[in-house]
C-alpha cells in the first residue's frame, strides 16, 4: 500500500471546499485538480520519468503519494520497472508482468517552482470545470429570455453579466439608437450558445422577432397559455414590427387580447423595443386574406397568389401605393417576411397593362405556333390556358367543352398542339447537339430536349459533368401546388417562368425524387467500370502469382 505523506489535511481540505464553493463546481473536481498538481510536483521531485499516482481521500484529508512499476525479468527501464527479486520485497507473490504500487517518501514541503507549478494546474483545471459547467447550464436554454446587467460596451458589443456566465449582444442583434450604459439591466433573447477554448459563448439579442414574441408571452396570459398564438412575426428592430395572432377560442378575440385594456399589453412590449411600433393582424389560414391583412393599413384591391414561385402581386387603387408600400418600403418589406413570400405591390393601371401585354404575348404564341385565327387563340388564353402542353394533354372534354368549340375542333387543337411541341423538340435535338451535349444524356429519365440545351449552355455536356452535380445543383427545391390563384376568381393555369431558382434545371419544376434519379442514372456508368476492373486486376495478380512461383 501506498504511505501517507505529512500535510496539513485540513489545510487541503478547506482550500478543495472553499474552490468548489466559490466557482460553484463539484468538490470533487477541485479534489481531482489537487490530486493532478501534486503528482506534476512530485514527478519534478522524484523525475518526469516516473509514474507517479497521488490519492487525497476527501473525507479524511489523508495524502498517499505512489509510482506504478512494472514486474520484469531484466530491468530496461528503472523508473517503470523492477525486477521479480525488487518486486518481492514491495508486494509478495508478484509476478512477471504485474503492476504494482511502489510508495514513496514523504514530501515535507513544496519548492517555490513546484509550488508555483501546482498552482497553475489547479487553476486550469478549475478554470475548464467552470466553463463546462457554464456550457452545460446554458446549451439548453436557447430562446429563452433572460436579464442580466451590463458590464461593459467594447467596439459596439455589449457585453452583460448574468450572473454565473457573460453574454454579448453584437451591434446587429441590438435596437439602433438604443444607448447602452454600464450598470443598467437589460433584457435579451438568448440566441445561441457555443463551446469555445475561452469558454461558452453566449450571444444574446435584442433584434430578433422571437425576442418580441416572448415579450408579448409575458405580457399576454393568453399567449403563455397556449390559448393565443403567434403564428408569424417580423421586425424592423426599433422602428416598426408585424405579427399574426390566432385565438384557439372562439370567444377570445386574439387582436384585442393582445392590445390590452386601453393597450397597456402592447405598450408595455412597446416600451421594451424602445417605441418600435406593432401591427398585431389576425392570422388566416387563407394565404390570399393573410396577404391583405398584413398589408394593413392599405386597402387591397386583388391579390394573386404563384405559390411556386413563392411570389405574390397585390393590387392596390392607386391613392393606396404609396401606404401599401410605406415609408423606404417598410410595409410591405415586413409584410412579405410576415406571409414568407416576395410581395410586388402595383397599381390597378400597371395591373390591366400587365394582363394586357400577357395576353397580347400569349395570343400570339398560340396564334403562330396552332396557326389559328386571332379570334381563337385570345378565347383559348381567356379560358386560362398559357402553354402548348396544356392544350396538347388537357382532357379533350374540357377543350371541348369550350363555348363555341365541339370535339372535332378539340382534337384538331390538341393534334396542331402535338405537332408544334414536336417541331419545338426538334429544334431543340439541333440546338443540343450543336453544343456539343452527347447523346448519352438524352438516354437518361425525366430530361427532355430543351433540359439538355439548359444543361449545354451551363457547360454540362457528358455524363461525368452530370454526375459531379450534387441533386441540390440541379435542380430547384420541390415546391406543391403548381398553379396560380386569383383571390377572386376561379383557378389561373401556372406560366413556365424562365428565371432560374437555384439549380442549373431549376425553371422545369423537377422534384427532388427526379432529380436523384437523374443524378445515379448519370452515375451508373462509374460502378460499371468498377465491377469490370475489379477482375481485370484479379487476373493480373494471379498472372503475376504464377510468375513468380515459375521462377
Amino acid at each position: 500500500m501506498a504511505s501517507p505523506i505529512s500535510a496539513n489535511k485540513a489545510e487541503l481540505l478547506a482550500i478543495a471546499t472553499a474552490v468548489a464553493s466559490e466557482k460553484m463546481i463539484e468538490k470533487s473536481i477541485v479534489i481531482e485538480a489537487l490530486e493532478e498538481a501534486i503528482q506534476k510536483s512530485a514527478r519534478s521531485r522524484f523525475g518526469q520519468e516516473n509514474d507517479i499516482r497521488a490519492k487525497l481521500d476527501p473525507v479524511t484529508g489523508d495524502l498517499r503519494l505512489w509510482r506504478v512499476v512494472e514486474v520484469v525479468e531484466e530491468v530496461d527501464d528503472y523508473f517503470k520497472q523492477v525486477d521479480l527479486a525488487q518486486a518481492e520485497k514491495l508486494e509478495p507473490g508478484s509476478k512477471v508482468g504485474d503492476f504494482i504500487v511502489d510508495p514513496l517518501p514523504a514530501m515535507d514541503d513544496l519548492g517555490r517552482i513546484d509550488a508555483q507549478s501546482a498552482k497553475q494546474v489547479i487553476f486550469q483545471k478549475v478554470r475548464d470545470a467552470e466553463r463546462e459547467r457554464q456550457f452545460e447550464e446554458f446549451k439548453d436554454r436557447g430562446g429563452e429570455v433572460i436579464t442580466g446587467v451590463i458590464k461593459s460596451v467594447e467596439f459596439g458589443h455589449v457585453i452583460v453579466n448574468l450572473g454565473r456566465a457573460e453574454g454579448v449582444i453584437r451591434r446587429d442583434q441590438q435596437i439602433p439608437r438604443e444607448a447602452a450604459r454600464v450598470g443598467e439591466r437589460v433584457r435579451a433573447l438568448i440566441s445561441k450558445v457555443e463551446r469555445n477554448n475561452r469558454g461558452p459563448q453566449i450571444f444574446l439579442s435584442r433584434a430578433h422577432p422571437d425576442f418580441m414574441r416572448k415579450l408579448f408571452a409575458q405580457e399576454v396570459p393568453e399567449i403563455y397559455d397556449g390559448i393565443i398564438e403567434i403564428k408569424a412575426a417580423a421586425r424592423d428592430p426599433g422602428s416598426r414590427a408585424k405579427i399574426g395572432v390566432i385565438s384557439h377560442d372562439s370567444s377570445i378575440d386574439p387582436v384585442g387580447a393582445c392590445v390590452g385594456m386601453k393597450g397597456s399589453r402592447v405598450q408595455a412590449v412597446v416600451q421594451e423595443l424602445q417605441g418600435e411600433k406593432i401591427d398585431i393582424i389576425p392570422w388566416s389560414e387563407d394565404p390570399a386574406t393573410f396577404i391583405v391583412n398584413a398589408l394593413q393599413p392599405a386597402t387591397v384591391s386583388r391579390v394573386v397568389l404563384d405559390e411556386e414561385e413563392g411570389r405574390i402581386e397585390v393590387v392596390v387603387p392607386d391613392d393606396q401605393l404609396s401606404l401599401a408600400i410605406g415609408r423606404r418600403g417598410q410595409n410591405v418589406r415586413l409584410a412579405s417576411q410576415l406571409t414568407d413570400n416576395q410581395i410586388d405591390i402595383m397599381t390597378e393601371e400597371e395591373a390591366s397593362e400587365k394582363r394586357s401585354k400577357e395576353f397580347a404575348e400569349r395570343s400570339k404564341m398560340f396564334e403562330e405556333e396552332l396557326d389559328v385565327d386571332e379570334t381563337l387563340s385570345q378565347l383559348l388564353v381567356a379560358e386560362g390556358f398559357v402553354e402548348l402542353e396544356e392544350v396538347a394533354y388537357v382532357e379533350l372534354e374540357e377543350l371541348a367543352s369550350i363555348e363555341g368549340f365541339d370535339e372535332e375542333l378539340a382534337e384538331e387543337l390538341q393534334s396542331r398542339a402535338k405537332e408544334a411541341l414536336d417541331r419545338q423538340e426538334e429544334a431543340h435535338r439541333t440546338a443540343r447537339r450543336e453544343l456539343g451535349v452527347e447523346d448519352d444524356l438524352a438516354e437518361l429519365p425525366h430530361l427532355t430536349e430543351e433540359m439538355l440545351v439548359v444543361l449545354g449552355k451551363a457547360g454540362i455536356k457528358d455524363l461525368d459533368d452530370l454526375a459531379d452535380l450534387a441533386t441540390d445543383e440541379l435542380i430547384a427545391k420541390k415546391r406543391e401546388a403548381p398553379r396560380r390563384r386569383n383571390s377572386d376568381g376561379p383557378p389561373m393555369r401556372r406560366p413556365q417562368r424562365a428565371e432560374d431558382k437555384g439549380g442549373v434545371l431549376g425553371r422545369f419544376g423537377l422534384s427532388e425524387e427526379q432529380g436523384n434519379e437523374i443524378i445515379m442514372a448519370a452515375r451508373a456508368h462509374w460502378f460499371e467500370d468498377e465491377e469490370e476492373a475489379a477482375p481485370a486486376a484479379g487476373a493480373q495478380a494471379e498472372e503475376a502469382a504464377d510468375a513468380e512461383s515459375s521462377t
